[in-house]
């Protein structure tokens, strides 16, 4: 058998016979490596570790510890949990059962619902499953032949999804001991590498997301390529429940919902504190970058959302109602109004760029399945501005929009940004040469940049590709904030125009761009993210005065009444208490500052100085701690 020339990512190459498989080839390199492996790119084609190479290829082991390794295993433990499903419950239907960021879920149809006693049970059986180190292969069927397998199999769900196929394709399915499932792969060799796993909990869902279609009993659980990695994930879950917006909106007064305005937030007055101060440090930089606000309507005549193409494309998620003869519609976004402004007046080229914000409120219709807390609502206002701009001044705009998006993601703290290209939708307007012009300059611009990006194929909106930035949060979950979107479609559909040098009619281009996005979501993603423990300058409650006893009472009223005329949100607890209960409670509260004054502080002009999570600072002059705490506001230290 002739040998093959094997090249490895490092660039070095080894000579293997032919016919070898990616497993072999990692158990040649060393056992730790063949232990972590899981799958295996020949190529660049992401496939199974066992698929034999019979030609010379570039080989890249994955292992369980990468992005696409743990995407490997999570799938592969849905399989698993499948198979132990379809073990203890024998009439249960198996539907899909994907990865999701850190986790997998498997839908099953069955006449009871699964309980923590059946979660239990079926682990348990994941577990010896695991421990059978049964090989998992993957078998290519002609569309015909799976359709039969899996009407013999009584798998009507799988059946339903192998009709839509045509017939003249090849279908891939794995096989593990007697369980076999729909896959197009990859998975890990064998059920013995799913070692470190643990189901969550369940849930009802509707197949294919369709309320009029069964209900569903789904499964969560997730998997890691070590235990020190499950662990983790599962302390940040517990983590994940304490920081949770919702309660902590509740716990510290700052929003809450009623029924008879669903999914719209209240914001009380410390709510409104955070929610203005997100507000007033955009504007901050609509100064340093030349935005101009406005105001436009909240609800338009049903003709501007036709001309605009949201009639056509988003009316499922909009408010309409008739007015007489006339249908309207509450605006789910501010572009279209922001092209009548535009239009409004005669635009030359010394005009653009014309950089226009607005943070009047949106409201969409979004289903009750969908809605979450202050991440998923009805009624918002974005940090939404629309810049207006030749062909040839987009480079320079969207560059800096990086760097402004950079300065808002610092200021709160969010220092990992992954970005991605989403391009062309399904369904979109325009013309094609318009979106690949587009497509093409966005790239480019990424390119030059030092954003490492990866392409989201067909996420684009309807008018236009976009640039989407996701942060990760202090417990490493991914949440996408900014967006930046190149849009030909929107002028040409409303004519718009400047007057160019040489006196002719040219179209503006037209760039959406939201950094925070809803600022209803980016409070609730931030109140996780800090764990309501505001930055000083955000907080609602900055300063509380606790006075040791009421003979220092006046001082301490006089502390507060300084602190509130130099701008700051101060609080005296006049209570009868104990200091130390007061300090409790002002923990519990999350209040930046405590200021304890006892009469050696009366008598010096000073106050005790104690600073969430940093202890006691000793005593300071109280125009000292004032001119320090201004200095901390105006830095935006987070």
């Amino acid at each position: 058998m002739n040998d093959i020339t094997i090249t490895f990512p490092d660039k070095s190459t080894r000579s293997f016979p032919a016919g070898i498989n990616s497993l072999q080839i990692a158990e040649s390199i060393g056992p730790r490596l063949a232990e972590a492996a899981v799958a295996v790119k020949i190529d660049d084609r992401f496939t199974d570790l066992t698929v034999p190479i019979d030609h010379d290829a570039k080989v890249e082991i994955v292992t369980g510890d990468s992005k696409e390794g743990h995407d490997v295993l999570l799938h592969s433990t849905a399989h698993l949990m499948a198979q132990a499903v379809k073990s203890l419950f024998p009439d249960a239907k198996v539907t899909i059962g994907p990865a999701i960021e850190n986790r997998f879920y498997y839908d099953f149809d069955i006449d009871s619902t699964f309980s923590d006693v059946d979660l239990g049970k079926i682990e348990a059986k994941m577990q010896a499953l695991a421990k059978s180190d049964y090989s998992i292969s993957r078998l290519e069927l002609k569309r015909n032949e799976a359709l039969k397998t899996f009407k013999e199999m009584g798998e009507e769900y799988k059946v339903e999804i192998i009709e839509a196929i045509d017939e003249s394709e090849t279908i891939s399915v794995y096989r593990q001991d007697d369980f076999l499932d729909l896959c197009r792969g990859p998975h890990v060799p064998s059920t013995g590498k799913i070692k470190y796993f643990k189901l969550l909990g369940t849930s009802g869902a509707y197949w294919r997301g369709d309320e009029n279609n069964t209900m569903l009993q789904r499964i969560y659980g997730t998997v890691f390529s070590s235990k020190k990695g499950l662990k983790e994930y599962l302390h940040n879950l517990e983590e994940a429940k304490k920081r949770d917006h919702r309660k902590l909106g509740k716990e510290l007064n700052l929003f809450f919902f009623h029924q008879l305005s669903p999914a719209s937030p209240f914001f009380t007055d410390w709510g409104t504190i955070v929610y203005n101060g997100l507000v007033d440090f955009i504007r901050e930089l609509y100064q340093k970058y030349d935005y101009k606000e406005v105001i436009s309507p909240q609800i338009f005549d049903m003709e501007l959302w036709k001309q605009s193409g949201h009639y056509e494309m988003f009316i499922d998620n909009m408010f309409s109602m008739k007015m007489g003869e006339r249908e309207f519609g509450l605006k789910p976004m501010n572009c279209p109004g922001h092209t009548l402004i535009y239009s409004h007046e005669l635009h030359s080229y010394r005009d653009l760029p014309i950089r226009m914000a607005d943070f009047g409120r949106l409201h969409r219709f979004e289903k009750a399945g969908v809605i979450s807390g202050l991440t998923r609502v009805r009624s918002m206002s974005q940090d939404d501005a629309h810049i207006f701009c030749m062909p040839e001044q987009i480079g320079e705009e969207i560059t800096i929009l990086f760097e402004m998006i950079r300065e808002v993601f610092k200021a709160f703290n969010f220092n990992e940004i992954t970005v991605a290209l989403s391009t062309k939708p399904e369904k979109a307007l325009g013309d094609a040469k318009l979106w690949d012009l587009a497509e093409s300059t966005l790239n480019e611009l990424l390119e030059k940049s030092d954003f490492n990006f990866t392409i989201d194929e067909g996420e684009g909106a309807f008018y236009g590709p976009k640039i989407d930035f996701n942060v990760k949060d202090a417990l490493k979950r991914d949440h996408q904030l900014a967006t930046v979107q190149l849009d030909f479609v929107l002028p040409e559909r409303f004519k718009l125009k400047y007057i160019a040098q040489d006196g002719s009619d040219k179209r503006p281009v037209m760039i959406h761009r939201a950094i925070l996005g809803s600022l209803e979501r980016f409070f609730g993603v931030y109140l996780e993210h800090c764990g309501g423990d505001f930055p000083l300058w955000l907080a609602p409650r900055q300063i509380a005065v606790l006075p040791v006893s009421d003979k220092v009472i006046d001082y301490a009223s006089h502390v507060t009444d300084e602190l509130s005329s130099s701008g700051f949100r101060v609080e005296l607890d006049g209570k009868a208490d104990k200091i130390g209960a007061k300090i409790r409670q002002a923990e519990l509260s999350k209040i930046n500052i405590m200021l304890i004054v006892g009469e050696k502080e009366a008598e010096a002009g000073t106050v005790s100085v104690r600073k969430r999570h940093q202890g006691d600072l000793g005593s300071i002059p109280l125009n000292d701690l004032i001119h320090s705490l201004q200095k901390e506001i105006n830095k935006r230290s987070s």
